[in-house]
Parts: C-alpha cells; structure tokens; sequence
C-alpha cells in the first residue's frame, strides 16, 4: 500500500520549492484607490493651469473644471449613451454613439502624447472636436457643446489643408 507524501517542514529547504521574487509589486486594491483619489484630487489643478496662450479656437472647460477619465463606457455614460466598441488596440480604444441627435466617436489613449499625434494628423483634415485628458470625441460641430457639459474637456477646432468651403 502506497504511502502519502510526507509534507515538508517549515524550514526544510530541501523539499521546498525555491522562492522567486520579483522586483516589481503587483498594486493592491488599496493603493490603485489611493492612486484613483490623489489623480481626481490633481485633476482640477491640472485643467486650470494650462500653459502657453490660448488659441481663440479652443472652449474652456466647465465651471466645474472636472474632466472625464480616459475610458471609452465612462464617457459614453456621461454624454448619455452605450458605446459599441469599434476599434481595440495598444494605442487606442474607439467606441460609437448613436443617438437621435447625432453620431459620435469616442476615441481613448493610453498617453497623452498619443492623443497629440492623432489631433496632429487630423489637423490635415480639419474639424472640431471635443478634448480631454487622454481622450477625444468626434462629432458634428454643434452637437459638441451639448455632450461637453459632463465630461468637460475643451472644444478644439482645427484648421485644414488646403481650399475651404466657398
């Protein structure tokens, strides 16, 4: 008759697998709420001290100076609809609205820069849209001052390349 196993000892380094560490701390459920908190705490500070001169294109944000995280559903949940997820990717999550009153894009980048880039290579094209922290929507101009009343953020216009409209 076979025997079970005996279970090793505490401090019976013979039968105990060897103990790997790492150097990077898995976050616990405290520490990403205390982040959440000290990033909500700062997040009015940053929207007010913008720097370098605005242009006459750009709105400012609500009185409340509160802007929306960069996720695509919390966005969407403020400006009143369910977005269905259209593009999944490491640089960006996009996410479209329909609603009676119009269509819109939500579009969420992981960096700031990231956002940047894309407004920098939309500028080609024109248009107005509305801007946040790591986050742009797309919509028809006057359907952006209406949806920027909870998420906040600015209202950018930018110019086109080539002829304008006659």
């Amino acid at each position: 008759m076979l025997q079970p196993a005996a279970r090793p000892r505490r401090g019976d380094a013979s039968q105990q697998q060897p103990l790997v560490r790492s150097s990077r701390r898995t976050p616990t459920r405290r520490h990403r709420a205390a982040a959440a908190a000290g990033a909500l705490a700062v997040l009015p500070l940053l929207t007010a001290c913008g720097g370098g001169a605005a242009s006459p294109s750009v709105s400012a944000a609500p009185a409340a100076g509160v802007v929306a995280p960069a996720k695509v559903e919390v966005i969407a949940g403020l400006t009143g609809c369910t977005a269905r997820i259209r593009t999944e990717a490491d640089e960006l999550r996009e996410g479209v609205c329909r609603t009676p009153k119009g269509d819109y894009l939500i579009t969420t980048f992981p960096e700031e820069r990231l956002k940047e880039t894309r407004l920098e290579s939309a500028a080609v094209y024109g248009g107005t849209y509305l801007v946040g922290m790591r986050w742009v929507v797309s919509a028809e101009p006057d359907l952006l001052e209406p949806l920027r009343a909870r998420p906040g953020g600015t209202i950018r216009k930018l110019r086109g390349v080539g002829p304008g409209p006659r």
